[in-house]
């Protein structure tokens, strides 16, 4: 039984240099990588870097004085988040402040101009049935519009389609959008093919017919003939404090081909934006149009929206048009020939960041709530820098006072301590610099904080080990069994510290925001790589030094001289069952 051990104590013995290449070759592979991608340092925080820092206050919605409570502030803060971190945007804050408050801090760098424009919008989306639309500032007429068609894979896609002009004249125009708006909102949609009216009969319609138009439609007609779309904000603010079941007056993003914007009156909302289950942004390499955005419904958003498309296609133009409204306006009006049941798309004059801008805000869903900027600072990162350099300074010192406790109390053993701090250090840094590209992380104050408190954790695993060894030696082996036999125990004890350490930062990850996770996220990784190091490069490097005479006998600076340490010759190799007679003193 002795021979087979002794043979796997030499085989295990033998393969420290395996382990040695193998996190050698991984930190030459790493740090490549690094060079390779040009992402050589870390990204950096909002107070590190500097960034820009929004403050959102709530505002309440007509009919609803009682929205700005703390369950749609929470659902804000979320919806905001996650609009951010779909832009890869990361280390963005956002928290609430009071009551009605929202603060968000953007870092300076890539996206973060598309996340201040995306954070405070509602992006509340309806699909309403266009019943009039007109050019600013003319008289009544049905102008060229998209048409929505269903094609191979049932999208809808946007095509110009001539249509005729309306040869009504401007005293037969009120009567006519009057008796259409009647029309629809009597039958609760957009009114069919057989009650709108022709351009010969609107010439002809008599005041009687004027006479029947209801106050609500009056009204309307009134917003929808004062209406100025050429003004910036009364674009913002058109159809502001309505309610999806009622009709709208609203204005275009865009101008038509004429250089006027385009206004409309449209029918209540048959398809809103909970209805879509998942929206992207592509380029039609099709037709070469530019960017879309498209759309998956919900089951039973797919079967409203097919309802509605069918209505729709049994009219004349405009009113076989359906507007794809976003926070009060019309950023698409497509016209329809038949029902569609499939995905959806939005197209139209899109750059490729307003699509994605639009997508990712489909697809996160619309904010409970309407928010104002109430202020917008640029942070400097002068401050951060000011602190991260006094931060560095008391690291620095830290880790001499570390390296002169291991030179003075462990003296040649420091050296196999100071080079796996040293692979520590690399290996932090390596993956530091490509975890910024590949999953968004930035660097700021608590991470580094984070990245100096794990000096003490590796320094501590190194400890154990070597307290371990010279209990060993204390017990009368020799250096190399003492390695051997050390290493089981001290392991156990390394990866029941780092496990305990470990699962107090990823708590401390979950439950926290902010700033606070940077810096659970470094400590976790450096725990994790405390682990790799001391298995992978501590202990391989002991076990190929204690086979140099300088440590295998107990050299005086070696730090497991035997006599330091208080161990009685002779010094064994195995541990004995009994000790062995003097036969003289028999």
């Amino acid at each position: 039984m002795a021979a087979p051990k002794k043979g796997r104590s030499a085989s295990a013995q033998s393969r420290p240099g395996r382990s040695l290449a193998l996190i050698l070759i991984a930190i030459a592979a790493l740090t490549g990588g690094m060079f390779a991608s040009g992402h050589t340092t870390p990204r950096l925080g909002i107070d590190l870097a500097g960034g820009t820092s929004i403050t959102l206050t709530a505002k309440n919605e007509p009919g609803q004085p009682n929205a700005i409570n703390k369950t749609n502030m929470d659902t804000a803060v979320d919806i905001m988040n996650r609009r951010v971190n779909g832009l890869g945007v990361s280390e963005a804050e956002v928290q609430t402040q009071g009551s009605d408050n929202i603060i968000v801090n953007i870092p300076k760098g890539t996206n973060s101009e598309q996340a201040r424009a995306q954070v405070g919008t509602t992006a509340k989306l309806y699909f309403r049935p266009v019943l009039i639309t007109d050019v600013s500032g003319a008289a009544a007429s049905s102008s060229p519009s998209p048409s929505a068609s269903s094609s191979a894979s049932g999208k809808a896609e946007d095509k110009a389609t001539p249509s005729s002009s309306s040869s009504a004249t401007p005293s037969a125009s009120a009567t006519t959008q009057g008796r259409v708006v009647t029309d629809a909102l009597k039958a609760g949609s957009s009114p069919s093919a057989s009650s709108t009216p022709s351009a010969s009969a609107s010439a002809s319609a008599s005041p009687s017919a004027s006479a029947s138009v209801d106050p609500a439609t009056a009204k309307l007609q009134a917003e929808y003939a004062a209406i100025d779309c050429t003004d910036k904000s009364v674009r913002a603010k058109a159809g502001a404090g309505t309610k999806p079941t009622d009709p709208i007056v609203a204005c275009g993003q865009d101008k038509n081909s004429a250089g006027e914007w385009q206004k409309y009156i449209l029918g209540p909302a048959e398809v809103a934006g909970t209805d879509i289950k998942k929206a992207g942004a592509l380029f039609d390499t099709q037709t070469a149009a530019g960017w879309k955005v498209t759309m998956d419904f919900t089951s039973g958003g797919s079967k409203k929206f097919a309802a509605i498309t069918g209505k729709l296609a049994q009219n004349q133009q405009p009113q076989n048009q359906f507007a794809i409204v976003l926070d009060g306006q019309v950023v698409s009006d497509p016209s329809v020939s038949q029902s569609l049941s499939g995905p959806a798309e939005i197209s139209g004059s899109f750059t490729q960041t307003e699509a994605e801008d639009l997508a990712n805000m489909l697809k996160y869903g619309a904010l409970p709530l309407s928010f104002k900027e109430s202020s917008v600072t640029t942070v400097t990162a002068a401050l951060g820098g000011e602190q991260l350099h006094a931060g560095l300074i008391a690291g620095a010192i830290g880790l001499a006072l570390v390296v002169l406790y291991l030179v003075i109390y462990y003296r040649g053993l420091s050296v196999i301590a100071i080079a796996s701090l040293g692979v520590s250090a690399i290996l932090t840094y390596v993956l530091m610099a490509l975890l910024g590209p590949a999953i968004g992380f930035a660097l700021n104050l608590p991470a580094v904080c984070g990245a100096i408190v794990a000096i003490g954790i590796t320094a501590d695993s190194f400890i154990v080990f070597f307290e371990r060894i010279r209990d060993e030696i204390r017990e009368g082996r020799t250096l190399r069994p003492a390695v051997e036999r050390a290493w089981p125990r001290a392991r156990r004890t390394i990866l029941v510290s780092d496990f305990v350490s470990f699962l107090a930062a990823a708590v401390l990850f979950i439950v926290t925001v902010g700033k606070v996770q940077g810096f659970a996220f470094t400590l976790g990784l450096t725990t994790v790589l405390d682990v790799v190091v001391v298995f992978f490069f501590t202990k391989p490097l002991m076990t190929i030094l204690a086979r140099r005479k300088f440590f295998a006998e107990g050299h005086s600076w070696s730090g497991l001289d035997p006599k330091r340490l208080g161990a009685k010759p002779p010094l064994r190799r195995t541990r004995r069952a009994s000790a062995p007679v003097d036969t003289k003193e028999a």
